[in-house]
């Protein structure tokens, strides 16, 4: 499967169909046929659910989804991905970085309040992108102005007057900012320093502890603090560009509405937010012991009101988590899927599993993706006028390579792969550059040469995780 170097038009969400989506998932993930057609289905049920009427649409709740396969197989990156192509606020978190509350780690609600900041910083670069070109104009303004700042006004002189000798310094000043404002586009004003008025940056306001529960603390001290320790304003030296580019930064700001902004944000996050929870597997397991199970039972049911949905309290305000898709993932090597407490696992109805790679799915993942490996250090190499090529059989014999290292020593599936390559290019990455003939061609012999330690040694194999 070849695919065009040229990004694709954007696509419109609301015209995908599930069968559309697992096509784009296709350009960067390879296999995993039916995680991605349950992944497709529910960012679809996301648009169906939108149809609805608004008594209806409140009863439909998302299809949570439990991915089960081990490291490395595509789970983070069909979700990462699912996420960007529907242009939705995501987070990944793991599971085992929580505790139960009471007890040191991190507060669950600490995920809705990290994906509704995340959320807002994607409102707020939407649109200040949006408003960047008339930002830009009022900066020239601005500039202009410290340039060739305007002309006192005369004694006695009354604007309307009619008068032409009044008249005559308007003009010649207007004429002198025309000719200014050419300069400066042409970019003939490059080299010229102007003195702009800078805040200074603010003394960072922040709470040193791993408490559980004080993450809302620390936000409302820094939002109460940080006031007090905002910079003076002071004068500095810019060259002409860097003072342009810093003026339309604060028109910007000035011409978007953060209070709606957030409000966007908040709304986007209640009904497209996508939370990745990683190594679900780590707080499975619900065996009794002497004292309180705080790293697995405890977390499950913090977890459990965030899932099944409930009111979050931020800085921003009020977040509700009913609608909000929740896809968790884990190896499960140990525990098991039905070791999760019967609340949570009623939370996510939909499971699949995810198979391991082969050899076959090694190659494809080394050349079929838009960002694959293959191309990645070519086109790095290239950068030193290095043309190196991957022979069929030379791209077969990485994989059967990383195939036979993951069977030895640990599965880490397609991440293999990376330290594969990094090994087999070490000798080219150092001193290709100083070779008089810059063409290499990697072949199965070259391949078997350059790796043929790490095949034999399964020792040596561990050592290059």
């Amino acid at each position: 499967m070849k695919h065009p170097a040229t990004d694709p038009e954007p696509l419109n969400l609301n015209s995908l169909t599930p069968r559309q989506i697992v096509e784009e998932l296709n350009r960067y993930v390879i296999g995993q046929k039916d995680a991605k057609r349950m992944v497709a289905i529910a960012l679809r049920n996301r648009w169906r659910r939108q149809q609805l009427s608004p008594d209806l649409r409140d009863e439909v709740m998302p299809k949570n989804i439990i991915m089960i396969g081990p490291t490395g197989v595509g789970k983070t990156e069909i979700a990462r991905r699912l996420a960007k192509l529907a242009q939705a606020p995501f987070i990944k978190v793991e599971a085992s970085k929580f505790t139960e509350v009471g007890y040191v780690g991190r507060d669950v609600e600490s995920i809705i309040r990290d994906l509704t900041e995340l959320a807002i910083n994607m409102v707020k670069t939407h649109r200040l992108e949006a408003v960047q070109h008339k930002a830009e104009q009022h900066g020239e303004e601005r500039l202009l102005d410290l340039l060739l700042p305007p002309s006192p006004p005369r004694p006695g002189f009354t604007e309307g007057t009619g008068e032409t000798a009044t008249s005559t310094p308007h003009d010649s000043h207007e004429t002198t900012r025309s000719k200014l404002r050419l300069q400066l586009r042409e970019g003939k004003l490059d080299e010229r320093t102007v003195e702009m008025e800078t805040q200074e940056r603010r003394l960072p306001v922040g709470v040193i502890s791993n408490v559980g529960g004080l993450d809302e603390l620390e936000g409302n001290l820094r939002d109460m603090l940080g006031g007090m320790f905002q910079g003076k304003k002071k004068k500095r030296l810019m060259k002409v560009p860097e003072a342009l580019k810093h003026l339309a930064q604060e028109e910007a700001q000035k011409l978007i509405d953060m209070d709606d902004a957030v409000r966007e944000a908040i709304a986007k996050v209640e009904q497209t937010g996508i939370v990745f929870l990683d190594e679900i597997d780590k707080i499975a397991g619900r065996e009794r012991t002497a004292g309180p199970d705080v790293s697995r039972e405890g977390v499950q049911r913090d977890l459990l009101p965030i899932v099944e949905g409930c009111t979050v309290t931020t800085k921003h305000g009020p977040v509700l988590t009913d609608h909000i898709l929740f896809i968790a993932a884990g190896a499960f090597h140990v525990a098991k899927p039905s070791d999760l407490i019967p609340e949570l696992q009623g939370r996510f109805p939909i499971r699949v599993e995810l198979s391991p790679l082969s050899k076959d799915d090694f190659v494809r993942i080394l050349t079929e993706p838009k960002g694959a490996l293959v191309r990645q250090y070519q086109a790095l190499l290239a950068t030193e006028g290095l043309a190196v090529e991957f022979t069929k059989d030379g791209l077969e014999a990485i994989a059967d390579i990383a195939v036979q290292v993951n069977e030895r020593t640990e599965n880490i599936g397609a991440r293999r792969l990376f330290t594969i390559m990094e090994r087999l290019l070490e000798h080219i990455s150092f001193a290709g550059a100083e070779w008089p003939d810059k063409a290499v061609n990697i072949t199965a012999e070259y391949v078997r040469d350059r790796l043929k330690d790490v095949v034999k040694d399964q020792d040596l194999s561990r050592y290059i995780l």
